[in-house]
């Protein structure tokens, strides 16, 4: 199926800025959470920001999103060595790869409890300001997807560091094999992948809902 120059204008508008700033907080949540174990790497190299253009990617932020419904940013770069005096570099890594997620999980719920009180308490406006409500709702499923697809174990997906924090030594071979099919396997993942992240990514978003209807 192709895309009409409408439909790429309506991604630009609707999903563009919500991916942008989903994935803006996303990285942002990685540098900080590594700047607080002491590895001060993505400080350094400017990416302990907000700034969307120090995360943006040209392909897989602005480019590839206007035709396919995916998107990435620019990795943020940790490094587990410079980590303070005590901080166990495997759980570290850990904690800094769950940053990414728990952050999108938290811009969901924000998300959630601004489209509630607007529907609440300023419903004429909302209608007035139709693109504000559907900028809102489309930030709840995007960073729900977001959330569990970077979950998923496989590298370089933030589950995988997870994965990697509590592997024993004696599957660390077979990890490693499994690691090198990566690319194939998040291709396969972002085509045919929905299978996959379909049930928690309801379940997320329908849990949300229960939030928004309780607001409403």
């Amino acid at each position: 199926m192709g895309f009409s120059f409408a439909d790429i204008i309506q991604r630009a508008v609707l999903y563009l800025p919500v991916l942008l700033l989903s994935l803006t907080v996303h990285e942002f949540a990685h540098a900080w959470a590594a700047r607080r174990l002491g590895d001060d790497t993505a400080e350094r190299m400017g990416r302990l920001t907000l700034n969307p253009l120090a995360h943006a990617d040209p392909l897989g932020t602005f480019l590839l999103p206007l035709i396919a419904p995916f998107g990435w940013a620019k990795p943020v770069p940790v490094d587990p060595s410079r980590f303070r005096k005590g901080v166990d570099m495997g759980k570290g890594m850990m904690f800094t790869s769950l940053a990414g997620p728990f952050a999108n999980v938290i811009l969901a719920i924000l998300s959630t409890l601004v489209l509630g009180m607007l529907f609440r308490f300023a419903p004429g406006f909302s209608q007035r300001v139709g693109g504000l409500a559907a900028f809102l709702q489309i930030s709840i499923q995007m960073n729900v997807v977001l959330a569990v697809f970077n979950l998923i174990p496989i590298p370089p997906l933030d589950g995988s560091r997870i994965v990697d924090a509590f592997l024993p030594a004696r599957f660390r071979p077979q990890w490693e094999a499994f690691a090198r099919f990566s690319p194939f396997l998040l291709l396969a993942l972002v085509f045919f992948g929905w299978r996959v992240i379909g049930v928690p990514v309801e379940a997320g978003i329908r849990l949300l809902e229960r939030l928004l209807v309780a607001i409403v």
